[in-house]
C-alpha cells in the first residue's frame, strides 16, 4: 500500500493523540494509586496493560508514519 502525505499526518496525528491521552490516564491512574484508592490488583494490573498496549500502538503508528512522511517529501508520491 503506498502511503502519501495525508495518510503520513494522519498516523503522525493519531500517534500524538495516543501518547498525550493516555500520558494523561497513566498519570491519573498513578496519582489514584498513590492515594490508596481500594481496588482490586486486576484492575491496576488491566489498566496499566492498556496503557502499554497504547504505547506500542503509538510507536507503530508514528514509525509508520514518520517514514510515510519521508517518502512523500523525497518527490515520489506515495513512495516505493
Amino acid at each position: 500500500m503506498r502511503f502519501g502525505r495525508r495518510h503520513a499526518v494522519l498516523l503522525l496525528a493519531v500517534a500524538v493523540w495516543n501518547v498525550l491521552t493516555f500520558g494523561m490516564f497513566a498519570r491519573n491512574l498513578r496519582a489514584a494509586h498513590a492515594r490508596g484508592e481500594e481496588r482490586t490488583t486486576a484492575y491496576w494490573v488491566a489498566h496499566a496493560v492498556l496503557v502499554v498496549v497504547n504505547y506500542v500502538i503509538a510507536a507503530v503508528l508514528g514509525s509508520v508514519g514518520f517514514r510515510a512522511w519521508r517518502r512523500a517529501r523525497g518527490g515520489a508520491v506515495g513512495g516505493a
